[in-house]
């Protein structure tokens, strides 16, 4: 039989440890770690020493910088934080039922949904169940991924991640968003009887960063037609600082066109990127269940996704 079979676990793991575990991993040092938890330092200190005689294994590297999880550490952290994540679900739900429907969603929100789907959302969650507290994290997939992972992170909605970044995780398609290329109203562009890709080359512009899918695309687009993509650029996945640069700049912007044409003062340029078009949806983590909060919460995105593809005349994907 294996070393570490269900039963030594068992017999071994405390929730507390768990808790104090990922804390640990979390803050950086065993200090700062139990101070989160309210914890005397050599209690924590002692805690783990406990768990890593318990197991045989140590958990972490110690050094005068702080800790860093060894190999074994990075597996327990990882799993401490999903069964953590279905404990908090259970409580959540333990409590819907005692007193009507409430919990926390974690939502993390890439810039697609960012305009439109999510801020509808929460507008409609808002008005049916006041009691789900909803806390949105906004930033690209390379960072909101790794907290989906491990529980951290119950909803991305936004752009679909390419095949590469699917494992172990649940996409639900919700509609088709094409990529406009926006400027302020009244740029100097918008003055042009025509355009084309290879007249805005050598334009400064505002685009997501390299490592995003929306990126590869733009860079795509431009190859498309024997054109190198842009080298003056500004990467910013922020709607805000986007769209001041856009209202005072004549910078140029490749965005969801969503997101662009939500925005008041920018304009629509008549130029199209070829290939340059993406899956809106939501992604899960496929061996978690989502809690009766966010189950509640992907009904109604699921309604305002509807809505959406009535308003752009698209069939569900």
């Amino acid at each position: 039989m294996p070393k570490f079979h269900e039963n030594f676990l068992l017999g071994r793991l405390k929730l507390r440890q768990l808790r104090l575990l990922t804390a640990i991993a979390d803050e950086g040092t065993v200090l700062k770690g139990s101070q989160a938890l309210n914890i005397a330092q050599p209690a924590a200190t002692k805690s783990i020493k406990e768990l890593e005689d318990a197991l045989g294994v140590q958990l972490f590297d110690r050094s005068s910088r702080g800790v860093t999880p060894t190999d074994f550490g990075k597996v327990l952290i990882k799993h401490a934080k999903l069964i953590l994540t279905q404990l908090r679900h259970a409580g959540e739900e333990l409590q819907s039922l005692e007193e009507g429907l409430s919990g926390r969603v974690h939502v993390g929100t890439l810039l697609a949904a960012s305009t439109s789907l999510l801020p509808r959302a929460l507008a409609r969650l808002r008005e049916q169940r006041p009691g789900i507290a909803v806390a949105v994290a906004e930033g690209t997939i390379d960072r909101l991924m790794p907290g989906l992972r491990t529980g951290d992170i119950d909803i991305v909605l936004g752009r679909l991640p390419e095949y590469r970044e699917r494992e172990g995780l649940k996409q639900d398609v919700l509609y088709l968003d094409t990529v406009s290329i926006m400027v302020r109203a009244g740029h100097p562009l918008t003055q042009r009887a025509s355009l084309t890709l290879a007249d805005l080359v050598d334009q400064a512009w505002v685009m997501p960063p390299q490592q995003t899918s929306l990126r590869r695309q733009i860079d795509h687009a431009f190859r498309h037609e024997g054109l190198e993509p842009p080298h003056d650029t500004i990467e910013s996945v922020s709607i805000l600082t986007n769209h001041g640069l856009l209202m005072n700049t004549d910078m140029i912007a490749a965005m969801p066109h969503l997101v662009g044409a939500g925005q008041a003062g920018l304009a629509i340029l008549p130029v199209a990127l070829e290939g340059a078009s993406s899956r809106i949806g939501a992604t899960t983590h496929a061996h978690v269940e989502l809690s009766a909060a966010a189950r509640y919460f992907m009904d109604i995105i699921h309604e305002v996704a509807s809505e959406i593809r009535d308003e752009l005349g698209q069939a569900r994907p």
